[in-house]
């Protein structure tokens, strides 16, 4: 990933263009175009194309704090996806997309969450946890059908996964009596960690994406100097017009 100026930006009702790199819609399938450099340690060229073929779209909009101020939206939280990077970096199973945003930085208004999508029969599961600055608690558990009509869940106890290599805590849902653990690291940073997660809902055994991300870490004096160096930037971009 390239944080970019406001000149390597376009967007039409149908695309996003951000750089080499863009996403387009043909009202069937979203096609998400990648040109990018990797950043440090590895740095690489990446290139190659993502195909996410929803079964069906929601136009549910969830509240993450009661004022508004962040929102998930559970686009397609059931679909197909097909990766071809080159080589051997090819994938084709089951897939989502979705979207947050906001109004406020999330450490303004978070100091911790977790977040967890299943797929299970006839759909997929999803679990929202939260501890907001004002230490309230955000607790989300959602049902998607495979055509995207959304479905208010009992959610199982809230249970401790093994922590990241950083050592981020990480919890998620799990049927009572069931230790949910990591099956395959995904990313690890100091503030927060994603990976796939095997777990067990309502008798169901699943695998599905799970992150955590402890925002008073992110916070931190010596963490904003790491990502600095860490994520390259870009403020100039030339669209060759």
């Amino acid at each position: 990933m390239t944080d970019r100026g406001e000149g390597a930006l376009r967007q039409t009702a149908d695309s996003f263009t951000v750089g080499p790199s863009a996403l387009y819609w043909t009202g069937e399938k979203l096609i998400i175009d990648i040109n990018e450099v990797s950043s440090l340690p590895l740095v690489s060229r990446m290139r190659g194309t993502i195909e996410v073929i929803p079964t069906g779209i929601s136009d549910v909009e969830l509240p993450l704090t009661e004022d508004g101020t962040h929102v998930w939206r559970p686009i397609a939280p059931t679909a197909r996806i097909k990766v071809d990077l080159g080589g051997d970096w090819t994938w084709d199973g089951h897939g989502y997309f979705d979207a947050n945003f906001g109004t406020r930085a999330l450490e303004q208004d978070f100091d911790y969450w977790t977040w967890a999508r299943y797929p299970v029969p006839g759909g997929s599961v999803c679990f929202y946890d939260a501890t907001r600055r004002d230490g309230s608690e955000l607790a989300i558990g959602v049902g998607f059908s495979e055509t995207g009509e959304i479905t208010p869940i009992d959610t199982p106890p809230l249970t401790r996964v093994p922590r990241s290599l950083w050592a981020v805590r990480r919890e998620t849902r799990a049927d009572k009596g069931y230790a949910p653990r990591q099956t395959k690291a995904m990313l690890d940073a100091p503030f927060y960690t994603r990976s796939v997660v095997r777990t067990k809902i309502n008798g169901h055994v699943t695998e599905g994406v799970h992150e955590a991300l402890d925002l008073n870490r992110f916070r931190g004096p010596w963490l904003m100097p790491m990502l600095a160096v860490r994520v390259p930037r870009r403020p100039v971009w030339d669209f060759g017009d």
